[in-house]
């Protein structure tokens, strides 16, 4: 599993010197705030390793998607390791990670792609965006269980209509090593 690393001033020096891998957390909504991890994700070396550690409810599915490919074209050697939620876009960027740790106390809700607008735009626009949304839609099971490593119809299974999983189950498919803490 990931090595830990302390927060005292020594550890950033052993940082410098490649003593373990970057350790990155994943936080809150994704959508501009992703900025700062896509710059992180930068300091990793091209296939190298980092640790990311998930406790977001989703959020962009644009912003998930381009952390799945910036871990893809660096070829980053990811750990991934959710210590409390890692939720609907999130799931992404945590499937794309080589190791996927859960604890007993994870949770992940797979769901269908929802849209939400609080603009007002007009009815050629949104019928494109309805156009593009389905597409989208329909290719987000198939993603998740590329992703993943694994059929299809189990991402199915938990994406319609929606499901809480917790990281015990996710353990039990094999998607993920649970990591007891007590």
């Amino acid at each position: 599993m990931a090595k830990s690393q302390k927060s005292d001033s020594s550890d950033d020096s052993q940082q410098e010197e490649g003593s373990g891998p970057l350790e990155i957390v994943i936080s809150g909504e994704f959508g501009e705030s992703c900025t700062e991890i896509y710059e992180k994700i930068l300091e990793v070396p091209l296939e190298g390793e980092c640790t990311l550690y998930f406790d977001s409810p989703g959020g962009s599915s644009y912003a998930a998607i381009g952390l799945v490919s910036l871990l893809r074209i660096r070829k980053i050697q990811a750990t991934g390791i959710v210590i409390g939620e890692c939720s609907s876009a999130a799931i992404w960027p945590f499937a794309a990670c080589k190791k996927r740790y859960v604890t007993p106390w994870s949770v992940l809700l797979f769901h269908p792609m929802r849209w939400q607008s609080d603009e007002n735009i007009p009815v050629t626009e949104a019928a494109e965006w309805v156009r593009h949304y389905h597409h989208l839609n329909s290719e987000m099971d198939s993603l998740l269980a590329s992703l993943f490593k694994t059929k299809t119809e189990l991402v199915a299974q938990w994406t319609h209509p929606g499901r809480f999983v917790t990281g015990t189950e996710l353990a039990e498919t094999g998607l993920a090593e649970l990591i007891e803490l007590f």
